[in-house]
């Protein structure tokens, strides 16, 4: 599914260079809910952007279902991702001016299909995520748990292999913290394969696997249930 063959990513700050991943070897198994944990700075989300090829390594390989995510052009790795990846984001962005499902549908929209196709998958998925109701509302008119699951069900809507969600829950109250939680559970439960960074020990617990970082390489590796690998 994701593979990560010795990745590592440097940036530059000012005349300093700074190692954000060192040395990260990682399999993501089809149907997996991998959580990946760290104190901030440890490389997390830099990590995700990696597997979704909104980043490129400075060293190693990243691969998706065999397909290599680094050095392809910016055209391919658009196409990619929009096909293939879905990215769920801590601050949803929606574009204020399409309903609901306008918003879900967008991907496919940008792909050239007519809305008339798209909107009657748009729909089943917004029934799926529980918003049945809200089809037709604009961003303003949600509340920031139906943003976020309206922002769920754009992720879907392509059939990702797998679905990245960065601090899905950072903008959103506890209860419906748990919510959504709940509704990536059910999605892994049907066979959705999704990566969540969170530094939240309670959400990484949603997963079938948790992953710390620590100083840009993963320092712990441990399946729900099971011991320390």
């Amino acid at each position: 599914m994701i593979e990560l063959r010795h990745a590592g990513k440097k940036f530059r700050q000012g005349t300093r260079q700074i190692q954000a991943l060192r040395d990260v070897t990682l399999v993501i198994k089809k149907g997996e809910f991998l959580s990946i944990m760290g104190p901030s700075g440890s490389g997390k989300s830099t990590l995700l952007n990696l597997m979704g090829g909104l980043d490129q390594p400075t060293e190693g390989e990243v691969f998706l279902d065999g397909r290599p995510l680094h050095g392809i052009t910016d055209n391919e790795v658009t196409l990619l991702r929009r096909r293939h990846i879905g990215y769920v984001f801590q601050f949803f962005n929606l574009l204020p001016l399409l309903t609901a499902a306008e918003n879900v549908g967008l991907p496919l929209l940008l792909d050239g299909l007519p809305f008339s196709q798209v909107k009657p998958r748009a729909c089943a998925l917004l029934r799926q995520v529980g918003l049945a109701e809200r089809t037709e509302h604009r961003p303003d008119q949600l509340s920031g748990g139906e943003m976020q699951r309206v922002a769920i069900a754009r992720a879907l809507i392509a059939n990702p292999a797998v679905l990245l969600a960065d601090e899905p829950t950072g903008n959103l109250d506890s209860h419906t913290s748990e919510e959504i939680f709940l509704l990536l559970k059910s999605l892994n439960n049907q066979g959705q394969t999704i990566v969540m960074v969170t530094h939240d020990p309670k959400a990484a617990a949603y997963g079938s696997r948790i992953v710390t970082l620590k100083d840009g390489a993963p320092a712990q590796d441990i399946s729900i249930g099971e011991h320390e690998s």
